[in-house]
Order: C-alpha cells, then structure tokens, then sequence
C-alpha cells in the first residue's frame, strides 16, 4: 500500500475542518506538503537533515497532542515545549541512516556519493513513528527530553532483530512531575524525592539523613519505578554505598513491585527483580560478590517450585556473555535448568521458556555455553514433579545415550538442550549448534534446515558437508511440510551454486531418499485418438488445412494479439484443438475483425503452438534448448496434452546438472 498520514495526523483534514470566515490558514498548501513528507520520510543522509526533519515534525506534533489530550490528564508536555537532546538525534541517525544519500561534501561541484552496505532491516518506520514512541518512553519516564534509551527503546519496538541493551536506570528516574495530591501527600513525596536525590550522590555521610526524608517505610521505601535506594546503588556500581546500605539494614531480597496502582513508573522488564538482578544486569562484578557474601538470594525472587516469570540473574548474565559473572554465579549455586516463562499479554497462557543454556545459544557466546555445559547437574529429592513424570516415559535417542549422564536429570537436560539448539539456529550461530549436536543432542528438521540455511548464506562449505552428512540422522517422524515448502527448494538452490563434487553427491543421496530409488518411469509420446466421426472429420480437416495457412492473412477468420503482433488464424481448426481455445473462441463474436490478446506467451512460442496445431503433429517443430520451458508452459496453458508430453520427454531427456534447479523451479 501506499504510507500515508493517519487521520489523527492529516494537516489537510484539519486546517479544512479549522477554516472559518476571516481565519488565517496556519499553513500554506506547500507547508502542509513539506511537513507530510518530514513525517513519513524513512531514511535520511545527514544528521543535519535529521535535525531538520525532527525540528519540522515536533513542531506539528506538540500542538495536536496538546489538543487531543484536553480530558484534564496531567500531561508533562502542557507545562513546556519536549526537546531532543543530540545523543538522541545521533541514535536515531544511526537507524535511519541511509549510505547512499550520503554526500561526501555538499559544497565540492559535483557532489561525490559514498555508497556501502546498507543493515538488512525487513521494514523501514517512518520518523513519525519514531517520534511516537520515543515520546511514549520519554512520557513515562516524566521527562521534559528524549534521551539516546528512548530511542533504542523504540528501536526494539520497531526494527526486527535489533536487541538493544535494557535502559540503563539514571538518578532523574526516580522523580516524578507534580500530580493532583493534597499539601501532606505532596510534602511527603518531596522529602522522599530529596532523600533519593542524597543517596543517589554517592555521599555515604549522608545516609542517616536521607534515611529520615524517605517516609515510614525507611531504608526500604521504594520509588515510582518500584526500586529501593539498594537498587539504584546496584545500577551505579557504588560498592561504598551498597555497604552502608546493607548497614543500615536494607533489604537484600527485596523485589520490584508488579502492580502499577501505586508505583505508575514500574519497568514492565523489571518487574520482581531484585538488587542482585540489577547489579548482574550491569556488569558490577563487586557488588554482586558483596550481595552474595551478604545472604543475598542467587536465583533472585524466585521461590522453590513456584513457575518463574523474571530473569534469573544467571540468565542475564549468560545472555550478556559474561563469563566471569556466570562463573561466580555457578560457583554459589545458580541452576542454569530454571526456566522463564512468557506470557503473550492479551491471555495468560505461558507461551514457552527460556533457560539459561537457552539465552547463551541464543547470543553466540560459546564460551560461556560450555561453561554452563561443564556445571555439574544437582541431585534431586525422590520426589518427581509431574514434568518429570512426563519425561520419564520419553527415552534417550542412542546418540544421546553416550555423552549425557543416565540420571532422570538428563531428560529435563535434553530438553533445555533441545530448546538452546533451537536458539542458536534461529540466530545464526550455527558454531553453537553444532557443539550442541557434537554432546549427543539430536536434530529436528527446523532446526537442522536454518542450519544449512545459514552456512549457505555464508559460504561455509565445510559447514555445509558436514550438515548435509548429518541429513541421514533425522528421525524421519520429524519429516512435515516444511521439508517439501522450505528443505528442498534450499538445497535444490545449494546446488545450483556450488561446484563441489562431494556437496553434489550428499545432495543426491538426499534426493535419492526423498523421491525414492526408482528410476522415473519413461514417458511416451500421446497419440491422437479417433473416437468418433467428428474425430475422424477433423483428422481429414489436418490434412485439407495445408501448412501455408500457417499465420497467413487469407480466409483468416480470427486474429491473435500476441507482444503487439498479429498472428492469424482459423477458427474452424482452433475449436476443437482444446477446450482453452474453444473457451478463448466462444467469449469472442464471430467477425471478421475478431481479435484475441494473448498475454504472457512469447510471440516465438505461440507460433510453435500454432505450427503444431497446422501440422498436424511435433515431428516437424524445431524447438532450441531456451525455448523448451516457455513452450511446455504454453502447452499447459493452451490444455495440449500431446505438445505437453512431448516437450516433457525432451526434458527427460536433456536434464543435467546444469539445468535441474531451472526445471525443478518450473515444475513447482
């Protein structure tokens, strides 16, 4: 379709619906049109035209906010204009960017253009839907700015596959614009603000006073964001203040809030994170060694036997690759098995878990996959959960036999395993799946195709032999559809690119099990049957019809449009040569100026038809290697079975390892 302004944001629609008599338009038809074309502009080429373009569009945008928002709502944007701040224009550069609208230098006659490779993003938002909802961030943060977060934010709204790091928390986060509370709410929540204001300054002299300032609740009262003063020291990395806080008695395992009735500015990501959690997030090793050696929990809030749905602290830090954090975390215990589990948000299904192998796999980090790989299982009370149950009455593969243990734990572990090589796949990683295959772990066909997927878009052949080598392995149960839609036509395309002998074998054998070992039954020529008297009548017409008439303008009755040339005909020898034509003939008036266009059928092609169809037969046809294809196609079309089997015969014939992927293309 066409990208266009919705109707909350069309200038047109609006200055029509505001023109009264004796108003001043606010803008001119050339303004509406320049401001239009800011708002759905997709790339850019400088950052001065992005500054531009984002200066155009934010001044249209306040002024529609400001009246669709006129409901009594405390709006931040009332109280002063939101600017951009050049961290978050240089950020959204970089997304926008476009290398071939880059000029080396505007002022050299002529202008030189850079031209490189562009990042392979599927769909490409227009800067009004940047602008919307880095000011939805900008908005819940109760900021006055877009910072560079707010636009990585909507970087990972946007743009499929980009995997922005989290928002880093700031010291500003935690307070809040003024609201409609009384003189005693309104006091309390400045001396809380202030008291976080002290103990985000990173003075732990002034802890005790800053610990009076923050209400009943003390050393423990939370923000707006549902964080603890521990919390924020944890983002910072302020090992001093995390000690004195721990002095003071703040609470080691204290959680992020899930409810937003009393906390409005709570993460959704971080909802039932705990110190321990914010400080892995952000690589302060310190502090996380501190927390542990404190008593703090290293699975974070969750609880034994409870489904987990927040982050474990491994889980984070394996899907950062940090090794040295993983490796602590190991040490104290951390179960790489536990699983997250995610809802969808409209119902409350569990859509599925990710484990710690799983977010490893998921990132490429290798090393800190073996690491998890290398931890030892824990052992287990008599007592099964009904997972466990379940899986009791799955066996092992033989492959898997040998390199996993025999303990019940290591059908949980195969299926974590399973779930990790599905990752890795889905991503790219194709190294990491195969050191997941190399422990035992068998195959399923999706994940074995995005393999061989991914090494053929990297040219990696030996990758490629070695896949293909491990077809055989596939348990044939996991044979669907995909293997016909998907499986084929990639390897159908792996070897057409590739020259190497041992790939065109494995190939081969793949084929071989696919279609079966039998040789395709030979084709014979269709021979024209004489049913019927009107059958033989026509046989006679063959021979009456001399050649000559072939595209010949006397006593044709009928004229074909054919790439913008006429091609004549005869209607009593068209009628009843297939039912196509007799269809083509009965939609048209019987005229002498009768005129058929045919379309998507080359001229040459449609004079062999013809000439087959004046002939007689095939035998006098003289069809070139290229034409072969196009004239089976206008066989098909045109219902001539015998001109079909016949061009199908030549295929059966001529095909080799230089036309095979062409006429398996044509034949899907």
């Amino acid at each position: 379709g066409v990208l266009c302004l919705p109707d909350s944001l069309n200038l047109h629609k609006d200055q029509q619906r505001s023109n009264k008599p004796g108003e001043v338009q606010m803008f001119s038809q050339s303004e509406l049109r320049t401001i239009e074309q800011s708002l759905l502009a997709t790339r850019v080429g400088s950052i001065a035209e992005l500054s531009d373009l984002v200066s155009r569009a934010m001044h249209h945008l306040q002024p529609l906010n400001a009246k669709q928002h006129g409901n009594g709502t405390p709006m931040h944007q009332k109280q002063g204009s939101l600017y951009w701040e050049p961290e978050a224009l240089y950020t959204l550069c970089y997304f926008m960017h476009c290398p071939q609208m880059e000029w080396e230098n505007p002022n050299v006659e002529p202008s030189k253009v850079t031209l490189q490779t562009e990042r392979p993003f599927i769909v490409l938002p227009p800067l009004m839907e940047w602008i919307r909802v880095a000011v939805a961030h900008a908005g819940h943060r109760r900021s006055f700015s877009v910072d560079s977060d707010d636009v990585r934010q909507a970087a990972r709204l946007l743009l499929p596959g980009v995997d922005c790091e989290p928002r880093q928390l700031k010291i500003d986060d935690c307070f809040c614009a003024s609201r409609k509370l009384d003189a005693v709410a309104t006091e309390a929540k400045f001396k809380q603000d202030l008291g976080f204001r002290m103990l985000n300054c990173g003075r732990t002299d002034l802890v005790k006073q800053a610990i009076s300032l923050l209400g009943p609740d003390g050393i423990n009262s939370m923000s707006e964001q549902g964080m603890t003063p521990l919390m924020y020291a944890c983002v910072r990395g302020d090992e001093a203040m995390v000690q004195m806080l721990l002095d003071a008695g703040a609470d080691l395992n204290a959680e992020v809030v899930s409810t937003a009735h009393k906390y409005p500015s709570v993460h959704p990501e971080t909802r039932h994170w705990t110190a321990l959690t914010f400080a892995v997030l952000h690589g302060h090793i310190p502090v996380v060694q501190l927390l542990l050696d404190a008593g703090a929990k290293v699975e974070g809030s969750l609880e034994h036997g409870e489904e987990n749905y927040s982050e474990t602290p491994l889980q984070l830090a394996a899907a950062a690759g940090n090794f040295e954090l993983v490796s602590l975390l190991l040490e104290r215990g951390a179960d790489p098995m536990i699983g997250t589990m995610y809802r969808n948000g409209i119902s409350m299904t569990p859509q599925g878990d990710m484990n710690s192998f799983s977010q490893a796999a998921a990132h490429g980090h290798r090393n800190v996959f073996r690491k998890l790989l290398a931890q030892p299982e824990k052992e287990k009370s008599d007592i099964l959960s009904l997972e466990e149950i379940l899986a009791e009455g799955t066996d092992l593969p033989d492959s898997a036999a040998a390199p996993l243990c025999a303990s019940r734990n290591s059908k949980a572990k195969l299926k974590a395993l399973k779930e990790a090589m599905y990752h890795s796949a889905e991503h790219g990683y194709v190294d990491v799946t195969i050191d997941i295959r190399s422990i035992g772990v068998p195959w399923t066909l999706h994940t074995w195709l995005e393999s061989l997927r991914t090494s053929f878009q990297q040219h990696r052949r030996p990758l490629i032999q070695c896949l293909l080598k491990e077809f055989k392995s596939i348990q044939e149960e996991e044979y669907t559809e995909e293997l016909i839609t998907q499986g084929l036509p990639l390897m159908f395309e792996i070897l057409k690119a590739s020259k190497n002998e041992v790939i065109s074998q494995q190939l081969s054998v793949i084929f071989t099990h696919c279609y079966g070992p039998y040789p395709i039954p030979k084709l014979v020529e269709i021979k024209r049957k004489q049913t019927s008297r009107l059958a033989f009548f026509f046989v006679l017409l063959f021979v009456i019809l001399d050649p000559h008439f072939l595209n010949n303008k006397e006593m044709s009755d009928v004229t074909f449009l054919v790439e913008g040339r006429p091609f004549y005909a005869h209607r009593v020898l068209l009628f009843t040569a297939s039912p196509r034509f007799k269809a083509l003939l009965s939609s048209k008036p019987s005229s002498d100026s009768t005129c058929i266009e045919i379309n998507y059928v080359k001229y040459p092609i449609f004079q062999l038809v013809m000439q087959y169809l004046y002939y007689g037969g095939a035998e006098s046809l003289l069809i070139k290697n290229n034409e072969i294809m196009e004239l089976l196609s206008a066989a098909k079309f045109f219902q001539l079975e015998a001109l079909q089997r016949h061009c199908e015969i030549i295929c059966a014939k001529s095909i080799n390892t230089e036309n095979c992927v062409d006429i398996y293309n044509h034949a899907k």
